[in-house]
């Protein structure tokens, strides 16, 4: 069975009966706009890494969100269309993989493409990212009841996903309970982690992601690291279109 460790959230009711995966890509928005000429263009097969976030000369406050440059925060967010607390995260992240795990190589774009797919930053049915990182509303997947899903009753006796009888994915980067359980951090230095606090869940992303794959700054590490993210060949091409152009446009 392919992994679901983080299916696409269904992005209406009307497609609730669809795949999860399969829902989310066909109701959400196209991420680049169609190619009109004879021949449309090969759609890139990974996501090299962009240059590294400028790391601020003093961070402003505990946790992640506070080690990039203010300045390229805010030029960045404005060439991407990341908004800025949400690249905070993805950005700071990527810092402190840097410097924790430096021969990981994972790179704020392909952390921020994964945002985009998952919960576009955080924004997904008119939640937002608070000034502390957290999602409100709280963001849930459907059941993964196997009907139209992966199968995956319930792990965490509804505390973490709200369900009682199977698990869900939650928060803006979509961890199911046992992903969150095996990867969590408290990121944001509140005292508490939290799945639906975009810097505790990037940085749990990104922890799986080290471990799924020793060298996400090559074509075949990253493959590898976002394949056992999330295997449908659809998700993978769209993280590969959201990463590169995230690249290019912070050029």
């Amino acid at each position: 069975m392919p992994d679901r460790r983080r299916p696409w959230i269904i992005a209406g009711a009307s497609v609730a009966v669809l795949a999860v995966a399969a829902a989310a890509w066909l109701a959400l928005s196209p991420l680049v706009p169609a190619v009109t000429t004879e021949e449309a263009l090969p759609a890139p097969t990974w996501a090299a890494p962009a240059a590294p976030p400028v790391t601020a000369a003093a961070p402003s406050a505990p946790g992640i969100a506070s080690l990039a440059d203010p300045v390229w925060l805010s030029q960045t967010a404005e060439s991407t269309g990341i908004p800025e607390r949400a690249l905070a995260a993805y950005a700071g992240v990527a810092i402190d993989k840097a410097l924790q795990m430096p021969t990981c190589g994972l790179s704020w774009n392909t952390l921020a493409a994964i945002g985009y797919a998952e919960s576009r930053h955080g924004t997904h049915a008119g939640s937002s990212v608070q000034a502390d990182g957290t999602v409100s509303p709280g963001i849930f997947g459907i059941a993964l009841d196997g009907a139209s899903t992966a199968h995956i009753p319930d792990s965490d006796q509804g505390a973490i996903d709200g369900d009682a009888e199977y698990d869900r994915a939650v928060g803006p980067m979509q961890l199911i309970p046992q992903t969150w359980n095996n990867w969590h951090v408290d990121a944001n230095a509140d005292g508490a982690g939290d799945p639906q606090n975009i810097d505790d869940a990037t940085m749990a992303s990104a922890n799986y992601l080290c471990r799924a794959s020793g060298d996400m700054a090559s074509e075949d590490g990253w493959s590898a690291g976002i394949t056992a993210y999330n295997s449908d060949p659809d998700y993978i091409v769209t993280i590969a279109e959201a990463g590169s152009r995230y690249r290019s446009e912070a050029e």
